[in-house]
């Protein structure tokens, strides 16, 4: 009953394939070999246009790194309040982008209104060097609470930041899981709706170590480079980056695992509501965060249930824990079993 994390879950099969079936023989360092060239041709189909795709290795160096490419003197950059970029990435973000400053922005569901962040914009108007610059424009794809923004919300967040004239970043860490639950393509989750730069995630959902920074703006990309170079993310054995991402694409294996995470997140919590329990908020993704009564969740936890308190923030009175209840976070991956899902909600029947 391993509800922990997705990074928790190892490698998917068709990954640990790839990278067997391309380790024999010598390639060219640094991505200039033959498979790499294939990825970055599968990444211009899947969006149906031609981006520029540069691998590194983690999601907190694709997310610092593309907004590095957006920096200005005495830039903002905003984001949600809880968002992985201002609460868990060590201050990266503004280390890569030479000390530009990340705005948090409350908002329901993980999510940013655009309302919101247009009032927060406003804070820093246009030619008044002591507030400094709007940078930039931040949103994590799915969000912080398992939350996911449709395509008119994109659009809508899209249309504020071009009130400004700068870019849009989509934090992509568990994309794979947003584009399954809105049955959309990846250009019209993307670029069609306004996103300037993607960090497209991969090790969430079956990957070993693969994630990319995704450019549909060309003109932005050219320096790229070398901020990954400075940044310390160009692979040398680059075509195993690439395996990754082959297996992952194969016979569309990403959007399979991520199906496969969704509906175990989705069964989890009809079960945890027909046993009178409810979730802080939707369950849109692989994430899931029920509010049950504390002897439950210690039941749980004694059982084996690798879950962990997580604090419910921005709920109604009437929906927030009580004092005698917790809310915890759960998260399922192309490894979660039928089995422990069924486990799981057993033990927690136990508990009635």
């Amino acid at each position: 009953m391993n509800f922990a994390s997705d990074n928790w879950a190892g490698a998917a099969p068709a990954v640990m394939s790839a990278l067997t079936r391309h380790n024999s023989g010598y390639a060219p360092a640094y991505g200039t070999d033959q498979l790499t060239d294939s990825i970055n041709q599968k990444f211009n189909d899947i969006f149906e246009r031609e981006v520029a795709v540069f691998f590194v290795a983690t999601g907190t160096a694709a997310n610092a790194l593309s907004l590095a490419a957006y920096s200005k003197p005495g830039g903002a950059i905003f984001c949600h309040r809880d968002s992985h970029i201002n609460i868990d990435e060590c201050n990266c973000p503004e280390f890569m982008t030479s000390g530009n400053k990340l705005v948090g922005i409350p908002g329901d569901e993980g999510k940013i209104a655009p309302e919101t962040l247009n009032e927060a914009m406003s804070a820093f108007p246009d030619g008044v060097v002591h507030h400094g610059q709007v940078a930039s424009v931040s949103i994590s794809q799915a969000s912080e609470c398992g939350t996911v923004y449709s395509l008119d919300e994109i659009a809508a967040i899209k249309e504020i930041a071009n009130s400004r004239s700068v870019p849009l970043h989509m934090d992509g860490a568990r994309l794979a899981n947003a584009l399954v639950t809105l049955d959309c393509t990846p250009a019209e989750m993307t670029w069609k709706s306004g996103v300037d730069v993607l960090s497209f995630g991969a090790t969430k959902n079956g990957c070993w170590c693969a994630e990319a920074a995704v450019f549909f703006d060309a003109d932005a990309a050219m320096n790229f480079e070398y901020f990954r170079k400075r940044g310390g993310h160009l692979f040398s054995k680059s075509r195993f980056v690439a395996a990754q991402f082959d297996g992952y694409f194969e016979n569309d294996n990403w959007l399979a695992t991520a199906r496969h995470a969704n509906d175990a997140a989705t069964r989890l919590a009809h079960g945890i509501r027909a046993a009178g329990g409810r979730t802080a908020w939707a369950v849109e993704a692989n994430e899931l965060f029920p509010i049950l009564r504390r002897h439950q969740f210690d039941t749980l936890q004694s059982a084996g249930a690798k879950i962990y308190e997580w604090p419910a923030k921005d709920l109604s009175p009437e929906h927030a824990p009580a004092k005698d209840e917790v809310c915890f976070r759960m998260v399922t991956s192309f490894a979660t079993q039928r089995e422990d899902v069924e486990a799981f909600l057993n033990t927690l029947a136990g508990t009635l």
